[in-house]
């Protein structure tokens, strides 16, 4: 398989597992004493989604090098913001949309590089 369906499974991996450990993260766990009282099907399904998302990555680091993989994962925190004002309902101020631009910026000048 190629690396951009390694690199969009990872990212959808982490995207998801961020969503739903959100959502568990306020909801009560399995019993009254740690661990199990923060886990619940929310959290245990976004573990499990983390769990996937880095045998995806591990397959990545295969084929590229960590500097660039890194480079092109940092795309995974704007779209975990943006995920979350769509489907968690988060307000995203103006400032921080100025931040996700300059990110989104940066991740051009990298892609662009990798061209070059």
């Amino acid at each position: 398989m190629s690396v951009y369906f390694y690199v969009l499974a990872t990212i959808s991996c982490t995207v998801i597992g961020n969503l739903l450990l959100k959502l568990g993260a306020g909801k009560p766990g399995m019993a009254s004493f740690w661990p199990l009282s923060f886990v619940n099907l929310y959290v245990f399904f976004g573990a499990l989604s983390f769990g996937v998302g880095l045998l995806f990555y591990t397959m990545i680091l295969k084929k590229i090098p960590l500097n660039l993989a890194q480079a092109i994962f940092s795309v995974q925190f704007v779209i975990v913001i943006l995920a979350a004002s769509i489907f968690l309902n988060e307000q995203i101020q103006l400032l921080r949309w100025i931040g996700i631009g300059f990110v989104a910026i940066g991740l051009f000048i990298i892609g662009w590089s990798v061209k070059n």
